[in-house]
């Protein structure tokens, strides 16, 4: 059986793979394992729970309260709320430990329980595991006086998170429109708030969430009705967000798409320019595209690389000291401002750069010219030799030799399924298409089972 936590917490279909047993057995176990390590010190720990729309976020949240409740932890309750405010609310209250039901950008049967430790970090990997090895052990429960009670908040800690994005930005966006697509999520109350209270003309789309129709063709995964709707607006930009708000893709006045990378390449640049950008560095994971690569090097900014998830950006950040990071996707995470990736914030950030430099997004984000990527799943094989076939390993040196400095070769091995990924970016596409296709039937010669 494989570790049941993923790189983003627990994940699984809802009510099969994530029940409400599991979720109070996680609920009670978090809170021996944190308070075995002392992260409650001497005083009665107290946590804030929330959530997304899906319907299973209903009784996962009501089973995880109860069990931290049943372990002594008072809980605050905020409701429907993005995970990047239940980080920020963990901080802002004082609270020792935070939990999030969602499921992200996963379609709506799924659901997902992250949690954060207090200063909403996420949870080392460590901790984890610990977590997971003392479920369901035997304990002294607390009686009387000593069993957590519940709170449920009126809505004012999703005011104070959005009075909190507001104030980072230092440009209002008056007279910017702005076309925002909540996918039915997380934010779909945030969202809009926190661009018009920063003064934008906001258009809205899909938030109306009714348990089950989030991330149901819209969103950041499908960008499609926000372009179309940007467009026919009239509005400056648009910005989408998915299922529990912690990633920002956008689209320019012509409806053209607006990726992670060059949001991050736009943030990178203002930060800078700004003197906010710690040791002229942004921090990406090894998918982003080369072009954002070259970009930075043009704007005297230095790239670092981690692995594929956001927890491994932050984890660089945190121990570079760095300010900015992210991934292609849409993660961005401002470390000034939040400890994790904030998708409203991003949209703020972004808008506030359109409205301070005056320049429509689609010139700005011409700053990072992506290169041609072609993506190609070779299934079947022995991934575990991806690493270490001499005849493999040779010729996607012979293709990077190829491809000199305006190209790149990654090989990924899939975490669940036995294949390869092959990744090549290219001047042209049609030079990507070969070279990936080329590499991959090396794979399927060399790696076959």
């Amino acid at each position: 059986m494989g570790r049941l936590f993923g790189t983003d917490g627990v994940r699984g279909l809802a009510n099969r793979d994530l029940t409400a047993e599991l979720a109070l057995d996680l609920a009670v176990a978090a809170a021996h394992v944190l308070g075995s390590t002392g992260a409650f010190g001497d005083h009665r720990p107290r946590a804030v729970i929330g959530r997304d729309p899906r319907a299973s976020g209903e009784f996962l949240s009501a089973a995880t309260a109860a069990g931290l409740a049943s372990a002594g932890v008072d809980v605050v309750n905020v409701g429907v709320l993005p995970t990047p405010a239940i980080a920020f609310l963990t901080g802002k209250l004082g609270a020792d430990l935070g939990v999030v039901i969602s499921a992200s950008h996963n379609p709506m049967p799924d659901n997902g329980i992250k949690f954060f430790t207090r200063g909403g970090l996420k949870l080392d990997d460590s901790i984890e595991d610990a977590i997971e090895a003392r479920r369901g052990e035997p304990w002294d429960r607390p009686t009387g006086a000593g069993v957590g009670r519940i709170t449920i908040d009126s809505g004012h800690a999703g005011t104070e998170y959005v009075e909190h994005l507001v104030s980072t930005i230092g440009t209002p966006l008056d007279g910017l429109r702005i076309a925002v697509d909540c996918a039915n999520g997380a934010a779909s109350e945030a969202g809009p708030q926190a661009l018009r209270a920063a003064g934008a003309d906001v258009v809205v789309i899909n938030a109306s969430p009714d348990g089950r129709n989030i991330n149901e063709l819209c969103g950041s995964t499908h960008p499609e009705q926000l372009q179309a709707v940007t467009v026919a607006s009239g509005a400056d930009l648009g910005v989408a967000f998915d299922g529990d708000a912690d990633r920002c893709l956008a689209v320019d006045h012509t409806g053209a798409l607006v990726d992670g990378d060059q949001i991050m390449g736009v943030l990178a640049i203002a930060l800078r320019e700004a003197g906010a950008l710690e040791a002229d560095t942004l921090v990406a994971t090894v998918m982003s595209n080369l072009g954002l690569r070259l970009a930075m090097e043009q704007a005297g900014i230095r790239v670092v690389e981690t692995g594929v998830g956001d927890r491994y950006v932050l984890e660089e950040m945190r121990n570079g000291g760095y300010s900015l990071g992210g991934e292609q996707s849409g993660h961005v995470i401002m470390g000034a401002h939040s400890t994790t990736g904030d998708g409203i914030l991003t949209a703020l950030h972004l808008a506030s750069r359109v409205a301070a430099t005056k320049e429509p997004l689609q010139q700005l984000a011409r700053a990072v010219r992506r290169l041609p990527q072609v993506l190609v799943n070779v299934p079947g094989v022995d991934k575990a030799r991806s690493a270490t076939d001499e005849g493999l390993l040779a010729a996607v040196a012979a293709a990077e030799a190829q491809l000199g400095d305006t190209g790149r070769v990654l090989l990924r091995s899939s975490g669940t399924e036995p294949l390869v990924r092959v990744m090549v970016e290219a001047a042209s596409l049609a030079q990507a298409e070969k070279v990936a296709d080329e590499l991959a039937d090396v794979v399927r010669e060399r790696l076959a089972l």
